[in-house]
């Protein structure tokens, strides 16, 4: 059983449809990315999968449950964790008090005014690992506005990598990084993917880091669905090359 099944999805704005009838298949453990051209609806899509917004028709199943009028919240709790296009962190704390929060959250502990010394040796030992993770032992206790990019970014990621979620959605996780912080994210993103053995979907514009990580690809056009497969079958897709790869080059 496929851990999520989109089945012809659709969401309009004012009549305007953004995604149009899309269906998709993510297996446990799959590595998925979601390219197109600017305006083909991923961003749209990834709402709808998340709960951020409702599809206007459509189903939409993770782990066999109908999640399609779930909003974020419950999908959260059933293991759906997502980062935004705009990196979403609080710029005034810390990197450990960033991680605090949703650990805190994920263990059922969320606004209690006092922990248990149990209860917070546990939490402080689950913000070790996702610091060790990420390699930001070293900052940790730096005001995560101060870091670059790449940091917050990765920030973002183990935020919500601690809500132990079974499928993690990344909004471009590279936007905006030169070649090193690149490098160093799609290091990243496959490092969590090999250790945690989550199921990923990726939106991304960069086609090094597609082809890099993606096990299958999804190509949106218009916000219909274009083309899926392997790495090798969407290069060599003249749909795919004449509506997104070709005019990108």
């Amino acid at each position: 059983m496929s851990l999520l099944v989109v089945e012809e999805v659709s969401r309009a704005f004012s009549g305007l449809l953004a995604v149009n009838a899309v269906s998709m298949r993510i297996e446990a453990g799959e590595l998925r990315a979601v390219i197109g051209p600017n305006g083909a609806g991923k961003t749209t899509f990834f709402n709808v999968i998340s709960g951020f917004i409702a599809p206007s028709s459509g189903r939409i199943t993770f782990d066999g449950e109908d999640i399609t009028h779930l909003d974020a919240r419950p999908r959260i709790r059933r293991g759906i964790a997502r980062t935004f296009q705009i990196t979403e962190i609080f710029p005034e704390l810390t990197v450990r008090e960033n991680l605090r929060i949703p650990v805190e959250l994920a263990s059922g502990l969320a606004l209690r005014p006092w922990l248990s010394r149990a209860d917070a040796l546990a939490i402080n030992r689950r913000i070790d690992e996702l610091l060790d993770s990420i390699g930001l032992a070293g900052k940790a206790d730096r005001l995560v506005g101060e870091l670059s990019n790449g940091d917050q970014r990765a920030t973002e990621i183990m935020m919500a990598l601690a809500l132990r979620p079974r499928l993690l959605l990344l909004d471009e996780p590279t936007a905006g990084m030169g070649d090193q912080e690149t490098f160093d994210m799609t290091r990243l993103v496959r490092k969590l993917h090999n250790d945690h053995k989550i199921s990923i979907i990726l939106i991304e514009h960069d086609m090094r880091v597609v082809f890099n990580l993606a096990d299958r690809i999804t190509v949106l056009a218009e916000g219909t669905l274009l083309a899926e497969g392997t790495p090798a079958e969407i290069a060599d897709n003249d749909e795919v090359q004449a509506a997104y790869l070709g005019s990108a080059a």
